[in-house]
């Protein structure tokens, strides 16, 4: 997985791309644990440059649910789609990280 992060003091996005599993755990704690010193409004996590994600990419996204609850900002998915979409809606993702489609 490759990832890029754009934005401003209020809004904060985040590219994912390629795939995300398991062998992203080191670098996707760390994106985790800087998300943890945000003090914007919104963060936004778009997918459309993931082709793929498996259980291990599933958990890692519940970490970032997880490690954010309570903080000041809200997380959003936009673009999630073909594989990574199916696989975000069979765990019912929308229920636990809003979808901006």
């Amino acid at each position: 997985m490759e990832y890029s992060i754009r934005g401003d003091e209020t809004t904060k996005e985040l590219y994912l791309q390629g795939r995300l599993t398991f062998s992203d755990n080191v670098v996707f704690r760390k994106i985790v644990d800087d998300l943890k010193e945000y003090s914007g409004s919104k963060c936004v996590f778009d997918l459309s440059g993931l082709e793929f994600i498996d259980s291990a990419g599933l958990g890692m996204l519940m970490l970032l649910r997880d490690a954010t609850v309570g903080r000041p900002f809200t997380i959003s998915i936009r673009k999630a789609d073909g594989q990574v979409r199916r696989m975000l809606e069979i765990a019912k993702f929308d229920a636990l990280i809003p979808f901006e489609d």
